[in-house]
């Protein structure tokens, strides 16, 4: 999992476009993307970035989270929906992770490579406890029947 409390430079964040990465600024924001996924920066008053959005898979604009609901993984967005989560883009998600920390000159880590890390899990089957209805204890809105 990214070191969330490490800052970044000027210069690091500068390094990204000539990479291949996608960078748009605005007010000190700075948002990254590459392969359908994203991460978001904001600069402190030191003039150094930190990460405040950690790299994620976007899906209609928006920054998702990563669900286990226990039988599939899913894509929550921040208006709520619930999408499930495609083999290739987990593989993108991989690759945007890894390629964004080498760009930064972060290390990777074996055990870090192996899968994807969701930021929700909530999957308890037993009728009466709390996660018994996975998408009511995450919140997460289903698609409108037709």
């Amino acid at each position: 999992m990214w070191y969330v409390n490490e800052r970044f430079t000027k210069d690091q964040i500068d390094a990204l476009p000539p990479a291949g990465f996608a960078v748009n600024s605005t007010g000190g924001v700075v948002r990254v993307e590459r392969y359908g996924c994203g991460a978001e920066f904001r600069r402190t008053p030191d003039g150094r970035y930190e990460m405040t959005e950690l790299p994620t898979i976007i899906s209609g604009g928006l920054f998702t989270r990563l669900w286990d609901a226990g039988y599939q993984k899913f894509l929550l967005r921040s208006d709520g929906k619930k999408l499930p989560a495609l083999a290739s883009q987990l593989t993108n998600l991989r690759r945007f992770n890894e390629d964004l920390r080498s760009v930064l000159g972060l290390p990777t880590f074996y055990n870090e490579g192996l899968g994807s890390v969701c930021e929700l899990s909530a999957y308890d089957r037993v009728k009466g406890r709390p996660g018994d209805v996975p998408d009511e204890t995450v919140g997460a809105k289903s698609e409108a029947k037709h």
